[in-house]
């Protein structure tokens, strides 16, 4: 995979274009890439004002295809994300009304605050790409992406997402504060917007067609990974099952490990990480960034462990430190 490839060169030419709206956060673009090319989903969790819904409506605009986003409250119903069937007098017949999912890009806004039915029907729609209505199933746009959203601070009102739930994301990534160089050149990008004076424009940048996307999910398939390194990722996973094994301090942390769809989404993770940087293998460092965010959602923590003030993140890097790199 030479450094030419055209592909290849139009997802970084994208990536570059949406760093340059989204000041600062590099990482929650460079995870909406691996999203997408890993087809899987996002759940993002930061605090107001960090750009989350403004990083995947930046993305929505570089890509032919079209975006909703959804605001989840406690009154939501499970028909105002699929949809529903509207009976139609003249011709004595219902027909279906498509709802918000029926979208490429869709941002669940503040997904925790909406109730278990609701939660329920995304989880389908995620994780069999499919909406069932009554007696019919309805297939998705190929082409599908969830970024949900949460607030770590107000928790007020909410209902916490089961586990179940939350395997059903790709990566679990947290947003933090941009340092004060980026905040800066925040506040000029925003003025220059205000003004109407900035020239590039989401509309500037010609959007890359779902049929690149597509080759470029087959190509990260293609990126070698060695037979060593699929151990070491293996060998991660479980450790979060049998922690015991390296240590008694890890055994009192974790009560339950990840399953075999983390050692799938690190695979395809690491495998889209490392196309992004233009190479055609893999290393040990790839594996080890994805870790933290395709297990800190999987990983169920022991009362011990909350009561230390122990967290998931924690866990990750105490696992890595200790499983030998090949």
């Amino acid at each position: 995979m030479s450094e030419q490839n055209p592909i290849q060169a139009s997802l970084s030419r994208l990536r570059n274009y949406i760093n340059q709206q989204i000041i600062g956060q590099d990482v929650l673009v460079e995870r909406m890439l691996i999203g997408l090319l890993a087809n899987g989903h996002l759940l993002v969790e930061g605090a107001p004002g960090l750009a989350k819904t403004r990083a995947i409506n930046v993305l929505s605009k570089t890509i032919q295809g079209d975006f909703h986003r959804i605001q989840f409250t406690p009154d939501l119903l499970p028909a105002d994300l699929t949809g529903t069937e509207i009976y139609r007098p003249q011709q004595g017949t219902f027909e279906f009304q498509q709802g918000p999912l029926f979208h490429n890009l869709i941002l669940a806004d503040e997904i925790n605050r909406s109730p278990a039915k609701v939660q329920a029907a995304l989880l389908e729609a995620m994780a069999e790409r499919q909406i069932t209505v009554g007696q019919a199933t309805y297939p998705l746009p190929e082409l599908f992406m969830v970024m949900a959203t949460q607030n770590p601070i107000e928790q007020e009102g909410t209902y916490p997402l089961p586990e179940a739930q939350l395997d059903r994301f790709l990566l679990h990534v947290k947003v933090d504060y941009p340092s004060a160089e980026h905040e800066k050149a925040i506040l000029h990008l925003v003025r220059a917007e205000a003004k109407q004076t900035d020239k590039t424009t989401a509309e500037a940048f010609e959007p890359i067609s779902q049929d690149t996307l597509f080759a470029a999910r087959n190509q990260v398939l293609d990126v070698y990974m060695a037979e060593q390194l699929e151990d070491y990722l293996l060998q991660i996973v479980l450790a979060t099952r049998n922690p015991g094994v390296y240590g008694q301090d890890l055994a009192g942390w974790l009560q339950y490990g990840a399953s075999p769809r983390a050692s799938i989404a690190l695979d395809r993770c690491a495998r889209a990480k490392a196309w992004l940087a233009q190479r055609d293998f893999v290393g040990p460092d790839d594996i080890q960034d994805m870790a933290f965010d395709v297990l800190r959602h999987r990983l169920i923590l022991s009362y011990e462990a909350e009561a230390e003030g122990i967290s998931t993140d924690h866990v990750i890097k105490t696992l890595l430190a200790r499983v030998a790199v090949p």
